[in-house]
């Protein structure tokens, strides 16, 4: 039986994922920050100050990935990073005003993304597609 990778579902997922980040570097009002910086901002702007190991949880990023991605958006003024008052280990990332105003200017972007990302699909097929993609994550898949 020949195996074509064309036909496989994660040749295809990371094809599907390509064009939505070309997409999102094409729309986004700001060409710097990327689709995991944007999903780092509206964890914390959802939950508040929040930790590393928070975003972890938030974001599904891994540990190390999301340290560089404070470090990054610190680094840009959209974070500030500070020891928490009792666990001095723990760093908390709060959004600053910048931040803020980034992802209002972001959010109208994020939605013509989607928009874009789904163009090619009607209403039922994008419910189907979204019911299905949570259902390939399993029971704890959400973040």
């Amino acid at each position: 039986m020949a195996y074509d990778f064309r036909e496989q579902v994660g040749h295809l997922l990371r094809r599907t994922y390509q064009r939505h980040v070309s997409i999102f570097q094409h729309t986004a009002s700001d060409p710097n920050l990327t689709t995991v910086q944007f999903v780092t901002l509206c964890a914390i702007r959802d939950h508040g100050p929040s930790s590393q190991s928070e975003l972890v949880r938030a974001t599904a990023v891994d540990q190390g990935t999301i340290r560089g991605i404070m470090e990054r958006l610190k680094g840009r003024g959209l974070i500030s990073l500070s020891t928490d008052p009792q666990d001095r280990r723990k760093v908390i990332a709060t959004l600053t005003e910048k931040g803020s105003r980034t992802l209002d200017e972001m959010v109208p972007c994020a939605q013509a993304i989607t928009e874009l990302t789904l163009q090619n699909l009607n209403a039922a097929e994008r419910v189907a597609l979204m019911f299905l993609l949570r259902k390939m994550l399993g029971p704890d898949g959400e973040a």
